[in-house]
């Protein structure tokens, strides 16, 4: 399972239990669950590289998906080398969204994978395009993006636990004294 946000504002639970019947249908037993709330578009995910070595090691016969999208975003060649490290662990991938999506299923052609990995890869851009353009917008509107305290972004600085704006022309308490 996978969600792109830590926050709660995304909950992994939502595809667990419809996994879990996928399991129980197809007469599996669920050994393990990965859970991982980072985006799809980097494979540094420490539930994904866990289960990439549990694969490895002979732990399990199949993984079973939420969607393609789930499992990666980083596009075709990287979703086919984590497919085919997979296939070579004997493991097979199940989507419950995409229905054909079997990969134990010799039927399954790369085609058809290769195009789902790209509509994936494709996701992720828009979705990064589109958060772009909203912090433009609130940029443009002035307001202050980023972290409260530690950030890098060069209009403010923490000072004893006060947060300033350095303005051009003079500095401004943004946090009343008690």
């Amino acid at each position: 399972m996978r969600v792109s946000k830590a926050d709660d504002s995304q909950n992994p639970t939502n595809q667990r239990e419809p996994l879990l019947n996928l399991a129980k249908s197809q007469s599996l037993e669920v050994v393990k669950e990965y859970v991982d709330k980072a985006s799809g578009g980097s494979s540094n995910r420490p539930a994904f590289q866990r289960m990439l070595r549990d694969a490895k090691n002979g732990e399990f016969s199949m993984v079973l998906v939420w969607s393609l999208d789930r499992f990666s975003r980083e596009g075709i060649r990287n979703t086919l080398s984590y497919l085919e490290t997979l296939k070579r662990a004997s493991v097979g991938l199940k989507s419950l969204s995409e229905g054909w999506l079997d990969t134990s299923d010799e039927g399954i052609g790369q085609l058809l994978i290769s195009i789902l990995s790209w509509v994936a890869e494709q996701e992720r851009i828009r979705i990064s395009q589109r958060t772009k353009a909203g912090l433009k917008v609130a940029k443009a509107n002035g307001r202050l993006l980023g972290r409260r305290n530690g950030a890098k972004d060069k209009r403010k600085r923490s000072n004893g636990g006060y947060l300033r704006r350095w303005d051009k022309v003079r500095t401004e308490k943004l946090c009343p004294t008690n």
